[in-house]
């Protein structure tokens, strides 16, 4: 177990290293994310934050799982994932857990990551996590986005419902677009949507 844990750390002091080398040589993704992510709501119609589940590639997921014990093959719980999904949460943080949302274009900052755990499934880990907002954000326009600056890690959002929002109100609506660089965002708003849109947060 523990010996899954060094590798996992070491793969992202690895995503570091690189990102320090990234101006004396382009990098290229070593890990793939499909990505869902849920924008939440509250009754009174402001965003308290956002829930993701990243979907691992399968090599990083076949790694990742190297040196933890199952009860019964090829079948992992939650309970025996937790603390690869607790030391999954806390290397990340350095990164900022690769999502930035901006509320009219001020940057918003997140909480820790609430209700994380890992799941695997069809040979795939998948960690879900939940960063909900210092602050609650009740504003025309939220952008969102979630992509790694240096392109270590590949983001790709899933082609079947990529955003949802949760108990929003009936007035917001959502656009979404996929760009080609590795990074996905995108922004809601209660009013219109500007042709420039990107994904949604907003009541």
């Amino acid at each position: 177990m523990k010996g899954a844990l060094r590798r996992f750390v070491a793969l992202l002091v690895l995503a570091g290293a690189i990102a320090l080398g990234a101006q004396a040589a382009q990098a290229h993704p070593h890990v793939w994310i499909t990505a869902t992510s849920e924008l939440i709501y509250a009754p009174d119609g402001s965003i308290t934050g956002v829930r993701h589940a990243w979907t691992f590639d399968d090599m990083f997921s076949t790694y990742a799982l190297q040196g933890i014990e199952a009860r019964t093959k090829g079948v992992y719980s939650h309970e025996e994932l937790a603390p690869l999904a607790q030391t999954n949460v806390e290397s990340l943080k350095e990164y900022g857990f690769f999502t930035f949302a901006k509320a009219v274009g001020k940057k918003e900052k997140f909480q820790e990551p609430v209700d994380y755990y890992l799941e695997y499934r069809d040979s795939l880990l998948t960690l879900h996590f939940t960063l909900p907002l210092k602050v609650p954000v009740k504003s025309k326009e939220l952008v969102l986005e979630v992509f790694d600056r240096e392109f270590f890690i590949d983001f790709k959002y899933a082609e079947k419902d990529p955003v949802k929002l949760v108990g929003a109100p009936a007035a917001c609506q959502i656009s979404f677009q996929r760009p080609n660089d590795g990074s996905a965002s995108a922004r809601s708003s209660a009013d219109s949507l500007s042709p420039a849109a990107i994904i949604p947060i907003s009541a």
